[in-house]
């Protein structure tokens, strides 16, 4: 499937507000409903839309502190790699990646308290042996965060 401006121009306003209305749509990008629905379809099948999700606000839900974690494991095999991509799928993980650098993994948490903080250091890092070091940075302030892809 290749994009064309219609498909972009749906693609950005969906980014900001996935519940717009298809008569909104539409009227903004100057198609048919009909073919609207149909793009947006289109769109699903070919997996460039992947989720319908809602973001919530983590200081309304008690996730106060937001934590970066990076982290060197010893061993790199594949199996060994796998369960630790595993282990770090838990709830608090709200972002992992598998990066180079110093770091094998640099994760993001979402914590109410320091002391649940410590309970998941315990039980992901110092609890396993195949961790070699990791460091956790907290947050001050969010400056940004976001989803959206940028789209030309």
């Amino acid at each position: 499937m290749v994009l064309d401006k219609f498909d972009n121009a749906l693609l950005k306003l969906l980014q900001k507000n996935c519940l717009t209305p298809i008569r909104e749509l539409a009227d903004t990008v100057h198609l048919s409903m009909a073919s609207v629905q149909r793009r947006i379809q289109k769109l699903r099948e070919n997996r460039y839309i992947l989720e319908n999700v809602a973001v919530l606000n983590s200081e309304k839900m008690n996730q106060v502190i937001t934590v970066i974690v990076e982290v060197r494991i010893k061993q790199t095999h594949m199996t060994d790699l796998e369960v630790l991509k595993e282990s770090f799928s838990g709830p608090e993980v709200q972002q992992c990646y598998y990066v180079t650098g110093d770091a094998d993994f640099m994760l993001v948490l979402l914590v109410p308290n320091m002391s649940h903080l410590q309970r998941i250091c315990d039980k992901f890092f110092h609890n396993n042996e195949n961790i070699q070091w990791f460091k956790t940075t907290v947050v001050l302030e969010r400056v940004k965060a976001t989803l959206n892809v940028p789209i030309a």
